[in-house]
């Protein structure tokens, strides 16, 4: 506080009066402290911005894989002629029947295109480095259909009963995707199962 000597008019007295302002180092203080607090607002909620948008990230690929996993679930029911693929198909022609347990892949009659076409889903190393699910239609170049931050585990398969002819059993088939979701040097385990009977009555 500043102390301030003021001259009373009529009287010629002398009175030291009280001033109620505030010197320069407490005004620097004030705004100093104000500056940290500011910062230290803002950088909460810079974070909790880009916290809400890795989440954002992760439930975008969540529902990706969801999509995958639907489509696939989707046109292997309205398919037939399942068979199981130990290993990852060098040529694509039509499925032979097949059962089989941990299968690498599946290939198929689909009927989701008119006319008819042999389809395939199958466990592969994609560019990156990391195992996707691969589609290929008709012997077509495979591509991916699982997104890149996805790395598939080899305990991921396919199963298969039912697809023998003359066994008197409806095909079915079995789903399991299990790996992590590496996105921005953070790793996420997801483990996804579905199980797809096919529609069309078994001959």
């Amino acid at each position: 506080m500043n102390y301030e000597l003021r001259i009373k008019k009529n009287t010629g007295r002398h009175v030291l009066s009280l001033s109620r302002g505030f010197t320069i180092i407490e005004t620097m203080i004030a705004v100093s402290l104000f500056l940290v607090i500011v910062m230290i607002g803002m950088g909460a909620l810079l974070n909790a911005n880009l916290l809400h948008q890795k989440s954002q990230d992760m439930r975008s690929i969540f529902d990706n894989l969801s999509f995958v996993m639907e489509d696939m679930s989707r046109n292997l029911r309205t398919g037939y002629d399942y068979e199981c693929l130990s290993t990852v198909p060098t040529s694509f022609g039509n499925p032979t029947r097949k059962d089989g347990t941990d299968c690498l892949g599946i290939a198929f009659v689909s009927t989701a295109d008119l006319p008819v076409s042999n389809w395939g889903y199958f466990r592969d190393t994609n560019p990156s480095g990391k195992v996707g699910i691969l589609k290929v239609i008709d012997g077509s170049t495979p591509f991916q259909i699982t997104p890149d931050e996805v790395d598939i585990d080899p305990v991921s398969s396919f199963s298969v009963v039912g697809a023998l002819l003359g066994d008197s059993k409806q095909p079915f088939v079995t789903i399991k995707l299990v790996g992590t979701i590496d996105f921005k040097g953070v790793k996420t385990p997801f483990s996804l199962q579905t199980s797809v009977s096919q529609r069309l009555i078994d001959s």
